[in-house]
């Protein structure tokens, strides 16, 4: 998205990265469980800028993990007409925020959701305190209708709030090339995929709020031949899963996939399954819709509100209810020609999720400089 609006030249920007330089060596990922270091090119095309980061313990776990000494005098000296700033959460974002309020409009980004919140005395006092928090923020650049729902409760007017939605690349996800598509037809028939075979897939972290063991127990209750289920991806959770499910019929467990093998991922699967007890999000919904996937997404991700209708692209099913997810699994998996349909319509829908959308939003802030 930074390099698509460096290239529109519709504004100029600078983007300063807050957790230093060390960002850029092969971080430890606790949720899955291994280092990582993204495969696609992700600096290119843009100006940016790595912030000396003086934490102590540096990191976003926390939120005196990111502490920034330098960071205002650096956008002060690029004489920047706004700021916008993703996240909160940490100590030289928020100085940001309450330093810049006033003298430059501060538009803000996140994907927070009231989904799964309990109310109780925390719940109040934090409330208060959220609100003197979008005190700061002039513009907030909202995802989708939860996340309008939670910037309305920490007390942001309609008139603050302009819809980027989240979005992923479309294209790279959508465009399989002649090497990709060869790749997709080896993977399945080494996996014992057939002609005619229904594909579920699920990709991304093995932990306890994603949930895979519910996928995984609902699968093995069906019991279908010629039904198949991958789990791709690693995690604190792994372990237990291949124990119980190595040599359950239909189920195949793949490693962690990086970027540019994701869109090969996605070909093998007719239905892609975000089982997640909550997410603010879930931008795989996102890349498999522009794969052409039929959906099936836990109530419990934000994005099935915006991006999964029932009947349609995919169906939603109650968060954490086997019984739920067994039914909807069951109705696509009856329905022979119902997958191929509902991902022709979740490509359909997924166009207007893009980051075009996004940088339009983020230029037309700039009347408010």
């Amino acid at each position: 998205m930074f390099r698509l609006l460096a290239e529109r030249k519709n504004i100029e920007i600078k983007v300063y990265y807050t957790w230093g330089k060390a960002v850029l060596e092969n971080k430890y990922d606790p949720g899955f469980g291994k280092a990582i270091s993204w495969d696609i090119p992700l600096l290119e095309g843009y100006d940016h800028e790595f912030v000396e980061n003086t934490a102590k313990d540096p990191g976003s776990h926390h939120f005196k993990g990111i502490v920034n000494p330098a960071l205002i005098n650096n956008i002060k000296r690029w004489n920047a007409d706004a700021v916008l700033l993703y996240g909160w959460a940490f100590d030289s974002h928020l100085k940001v925020m309450r330093y810049f309020h006033g003298k430059i409009p501060v538009l803000f980004r996140g994907d927070s959701t009231l989904l799964n919140r309990q109310k109780n005395i925390k719940s109040i006092i934090r409330k208060f305190f959220l609100k003197w928090v979008y005190g700061n923020v002039d513009i907030a650049l909202y995802v989708g209708s939860h996340n309008k729902a939670y910037f309305i409760n920490c007390g942001l007017k309609e008139q603050q709030l302009y819809f980027a939605p989240h979005a992923i690349d479309n294209k790279r996800f959508g465009r399989l090339s002649v090497e990709q598509v060869t790749m997709s037809r080896e993977q399945r028939s080494r996996l014992g995929v057939k002609d005619g075979d229904r594909v579920f897939l699920y990709a991304g972290k093995l932990d306890a709020n994603k949930n895979v063991s519910l996928l995984a127990a609902a699968f093995a209750t069906i019991a279908i031949p010629g039904t198949h289920l991958i789990i791709a991806g690693n995690g604190e959770d792994e372990q237990l899963l291949r124990s119980t499910y190595l040599n359950t019929p239909g189920i195949h467990f793949l490693p962690f996939q990086n970027q540019q093998q994701m869109p090969v991922l996605y070909s093998l699967a007719d239905v892609f399954v975000l089982p997640s007890k909550a997410e603010t999000w879930g931008l795989g919904i996102n890349e498999a819709m522009a794969g052409g996937k039929a959906i099936l997404a836990s109530s419990g991700c934000a994005a099935a509100a915006d991006l999964v209708r029932d009947g349609a692209n995919g169906y939603v099913f109650k968060s954490n209810d086997p019984a739920s997810l067994i039914e909807k699994m069951m109705m696509l998996i009856n329905d022979s020609n119902a997958t191929a349909l509902m991902g022709a319509t979740s490509l359909q829908m997924i166009r207007d999720w893009n980051f075009e959308e996004t940088c339009k939003i983020i230029e037309q802030t700039m009347v408010f400089k």
